[in-house]
């Protein structure tokens, strides 16, 4: 028993601080993250006895955190991701803005999972610097000045770079959208 609650607190103790920041990214106020942070710490000491290899659990504890967003998503945005759809002339675009409301669909879960699964997939394909980019300012919560300062790359090319990879992203997942909703 003490083993198990020593396991449980150097998990929670290193990767706290990595959950909440990944968080942040996808919802707008502290207080939410830490409510969703909360809701995957309770799920993995609720659920410790099923984990069956502890090599995965940081992945387990992010697609959890990664449901749990989702979750928040559908609670809080009506809109489906039809009205999500965004024009070429638009300045600046986010991850948040191709994730499209699943809350009406019967396998909202598994579909989440899809989702996630085929942008992992689709980032591996990307060219390594758009993909840097992206994972930087998308999950890491690095603003575009702080990756100009340790790259050395002008901020307006690490936007465009990071545009570019939304485009990539948004395109490679329509037509799984418009299986979902038709």
């Amino acid at each position: 028993m003490k083993e198990k609650e020593e396991r449980i607190n150097e998990t929670v103790n290193s990767q706290r601080v990595r959950l909440l920041n990944f968080i942040r990214q996808f919802v707008s106020h502290d207080e939410d993250a830490e409510d969703i942070l909360q809701d995957v710490l309770y799920q993995f000491v609720s659920g410790y006895e099923q984990i069956r290899s502890w090599d995965q659990v940081t992945s387990w504890l992010f697609r959890v955190a990664r449901n749990k967003i989702t979750d928040s998503y559908r609670k809080k945005k009506p809109e489906t991701f039809s009205s999500l759809i965004l024009s070429d002339d638009q300045e600046f675009l986010s991850l948040e803005d191709i994730l499209p409301d699943l809350n009406s669909l019967p396998d909202s879960e598994l579909h989440g999972e899809m989702i996630w699964e085929r942008i992992e997939e689709m980032l591996d394909m990307m060219p390594e610097k758009q993909r840097q980019v992206f994972i930087w300012h998308e999950f890491e919560q690095k603003s575009f000045k702080e990756i100009a300062s340790f790259t050395g790359e002008p901020e307006n090319t690490l936007m465009s770079r990071k545009r570019y990879a939304i485009l990539a992203l948004r395109d490679g997942l329509v037509d799984m959208y418009k299986e979902m909703f038709n």
